[in-house]
């Protein structure tokens, strides 16, 4: 597997428990000033305290107004509930939404040095490489660690903890019941074919894949598809690489390329390769070239990605 597409895999999809967002500190509108919630606004106020799975709980006494992501998918979700203007600067990968501060800190390689350099009063991670945790803490910079989701209910956890950490509770709660809501209407409103659907989902030209055990093969499972990489899942690790014979044995109804932007990947190119152009998905134009990115980020957009699975399903199924 090559190294961009691995290294984006372990990033973003691999599994790791996320952050437990709700900080239990909900108070009656009647609280006095001072404690967490504010009944003027209806919002959270500071300071406050999250919980964080596998970690120690983060307090952040002030609304922050420096933020610095180092992760794609969270700088995502910083702007989804409203707190892009708090943003000052996102690593080198966040390349959403375009206004985004893009800079070229690393989340895989993190200079301390080079993030205090933009004096952040809260910084947005989903890896502690390095120890950064403890070297920003050192320095009393706070740090949020919204790692990969594994669940969709870690995905709407996620939303939550970054909406109670930036000032944006109320934002967030109503992302996470749009996302949710969305995701329900478009799995309802794609039909469910007769026979189930297989499908490969490929990561890089040497043919890595995803199982359904991980986060992005639980969103293809809303769909009834069933994954041909579960098989070759020997070591339970989520993403087994698969032979070229596996693959062209299985003759998956359906075929997702992850590796279009990374690799240059595309059907024609898949038509291309030895036998694949006996593939039922190459044959009945079924190989969808997904968005990279939307195939490896656990934000807000994982709504598209519904979309863009939902509409092979509902051609596919019409061809059966």
């Amino acid at each position: 597997m090559s190294s961009t597409a691995r290294r984006l895999a372990a990033l973003t999809i691999a599994g790791a428990l996320l952050v437990a967002g709700c900080a239990n500190r909900d108070q009656a509108s009647d609280q006095p000033p001072g404690d967490s919630f504010d009944a003027a606004t209806g919002s959270e106020a500071f300071p406050v305290t999250i919980e964080q799975a596998g970690g120690e709980p983060v307090t952040i006494e002030q609304r922050p107004t420096r933020i610095v992501s180092l992760s794609a998918s969270n700088t995502e979700t910083l702007y989804a509930v409203g707190a892009g203007e708090q943003v000052v600067a996102v690593d080198e990968q966040s390349d959403y939404p375009e206004d985004a501060p893009k800079t070229d800190l690393s989340g895989l390689t993190p200079n301390v040095e080079a993030i205090s350099g933009y004096e952040p009063d809260l910084v947005v991670i989903s890896d502690d490489a390095e120890n950064l945790v403890q070297s920003l803490t050192a320095i009393d910079v706070p740090v949020l660690a919204v790692p990969a989701a594994q669940t969709l209910d870690d995905v709407y956890a996620g939303m939550t903890a970054i909406g109670k950490a930036t000032g944006h509770a109320d934002e967030a709660a109503d992302l996470v019941e749009r996302t949710r809501a969305d995701l329900d209407k478009i799995v309802a409103d794609t039909p469910k074919p007769a026979t189930a659907l297989t499908y490969y989902h490929e990561l890089d030209t040497t043919l890595y894949s995803a199982t359904s055990k991980t986060f992005i093969g639980q969103i293809y499972s809303l769909f009834g598809l069933t994954n041909i990489a579960d098989p070759a899942d020997v070591d339970a690790g989520g993403y087994p690489q698969l032979s070229n014979e596996a693959i062209l044995q299985a003759d998956p109804d359906l075929i997702f390329l992850a590796d279009v932007q990374c690799c240059g990947q595309s059907a024609e190119t898949v038509a291309q390769r030895p036998g694949w152009d006996t593939l039922k998905a190459v044959q009945n134009d079924n190989v969808v070239e997904l968005n990279d990115d939307l195939a490896s980020r656990w934000g807000p957009r994982i709504v598209d990605l519904a979309t863009s699975i939902a509409d092979a399903v509902t051609k596919a199924g019409e061809q059966n």
